[in-house]
C-alpha cells in the first residue's frame, strides 16, 4: 500500500460492468473476475459501498452473474435498453455513474472508477476540485488518456491478466484455410498424347473482322462515255414574226 492510500480511507468503488466486458472480450476473448478486482480496489481500506451498473441483455446466465456480484458485496443497479424508432438500441449507465459519484463525493475520501470510459474525464476533475482522491482501474490498452492523465493513481490490468480475467470456454474464430493439394504432373505418356492430338490452331488473318464475311463480286466496268448535257435556251420574246 502507498502513502497515499491508509487504511483510514473511506472508499466508494463503480464498476462500468458493459466497459469492463466488452474490454476484456474484444481483447482477451475472457470474462472478468470482479472479485479480485474489488480486492485490489480495496486495499486494506475502509469500503463504504461498491456499485456494479449492469444493463439487462437477456442472456443466459444472466441472473447468477447478478448473484454472484452481490455476493461479493457488491450492489448491483440494473437498467433495460431503450429502443428508438428507427430500431436502433443503446443502453448505457454514464450519467447514472457520474450521478452517484457527485452524491457520495461527500461521504468518501477516494473514489475509484473500475471503467477506461473517456467520457468520465469531466467527473474526475469535479471530483478533484471538492477534495476526493480519484483512482481508475482499466486495461491500458482500452482504456482513455483522458483518465489515464486525470486520475490521481491508474492500475492496469493488463499487467497481471491471469489474476483479473477468467478464461472461456469457448476458443476465438480461425480463419478458414483450404486442404493442400499437391500440384498435378502429367506423365511421359499423357505427354506425348496431348502433342500428337493436339490439334492446330487454324492462322490467323490480318483483318479478323471481314474475314469470315464472303467478298461482293465487282463490278463489270463499261467503256462507254457519258451523255453530253442538253442545254434549252428560252425563246426571245423581242423577235417579230
Amino acid at each position: 500500500m502507498s502513502k497515499l492510500k491508509h487504511k483510514e480511507q473511506r472508499l466508494l468503488v463503480l464498476f462500468d460492468v458493459q466497459n469492463m466486458y466488452y474490454s476484456a472480450k474484444n481483447m482477451y476473448n475472457a470474462k472478468v473476475n470482479f472479485g479480485e478486482i474489488l480486492k485490489k480496489a480495496v486495499s486494506g481500506r475502509k469500503l463504504v459501498k461498491a456499485i456494479a451498473y449492469v444493463i439487462k441483455a437477456d442472456m443466459k446466465d444472466e441472473s447468477k452473474f447478478h448473484d454472484a456480484l452481490e455476493g461479493l458485496g457488491i450492489e448491483v443497479k440494473m437498467k433495460g435498453l431503450q429502443t428508438f424508432i428507427t430500431g436502433t438500441k443503446k443502453g448505457d449507465w454514464d450519467i447514472g455513474i457520474a450521478m452517484d459519484a457527485v452524491r457520495m463525493a461527500q461521504k468518501v475520501d477516494t473514489v475509484v472508477l473500475v471503467s477506461g470510459d473517456g467520457d468520465f474525464g469531466e467527473l474526475l476533475l469535479y471530483l478533484k476540485s471538492h477534495g476526493c482522491r480519484t483512482e481508475v482501474i482499466a486495461f491500458s490498452k482500452t482504456a482513455s488518456r483522458i483518465l489515464k492523465n486525470e486520475a490521481d493513481d491508474f492500475c492496469d490490468l493488463g499487467k497481471d491478466l491471469n489474476k483479473y480475467l477468467l478464461k472461456t470456454d469457448k476458443k476465438p474464430a480461425t480463419k478458414y484455410k483450404k486442404p493442400y493439394k499437391k500440384p498435378y504432373k502429367k506423365t511421359e505418356k499423357q505427354k506425348k498424347l496431348t502433342k500428337t492430338t493436339k490439334p492446330k490452331r487454324p492462322a490467323r488473318s490480318k483483318h479478323p473482322r471481314t474475314s469470315h464475311r464472303p467478298r461482293r463480286p465487282a463490278r463489270p466496268r463499261t467503256d462507254h462515255k457519258p451523255k453530253p448535257k442538253v442545254v434549252q435556251s428560252l425563246p426571245d420574246l423581242n423577235k417579230r414574226k
